[in-house]
């Protein structure tokens, strides 16, 4: 069974970084896309960043560009989100969710073409 958890959220002040985990287990994690997205209260789901399976491709919101990176470690079965000069707008639940696309250098921040996601870790910033 496709399992993925998120770590590494917590409380940080503006300026300061944080690096997320997503973890996979049950499926081959070299097969698939993954994407972060994030939801903050009262707004929708917004994708964030994701890595094609074929790790040559990234793809970043316009809102995190140049502060945050995803990478992949596929020997480890991780997924990682650095996030640097964190805002207070950046204040959300963030969920990993894993898709398997045609070709293996595509992935998507829209959250219809994921199926499979994880429980989300909270991202707090603040003064």
């Amino acid at each position: 069974q496709l399992q993925l958890v998120e770590s590494g959220g917590g409380l940080v002040q503006p300026g300061g970084s944080l690096k997320l985990s997503c973890a996979a287990s049950g499926f081959t994690l070299d097969n698939y896309a993954i994407v972060w997205f994030r939801q903050a209260p009262g707004k929708e789901r917004e994708g964030v960043s994701c890595i094609s399976s074929s790790d040559t491709n990234t793809y970043y919101a316009d809102s995190v560009k140049g502060r945050f990176t995803i990478s992949r470690d596929n020997a480890k079965k991780t997924v990682y989100l650095q996030m640097n000069s964190l805002k207070p707008e950046d204040t959300a639940v963030y969920y990993c969710a894993a898709a398997m696309f045609t070709f293996n250098t595509v992935c998507s921040l829209m959250v219809r073409s994921y199926r499979d996601w994880g429980q989300g870790t909270q991202v707090t910033v603040f003064s």
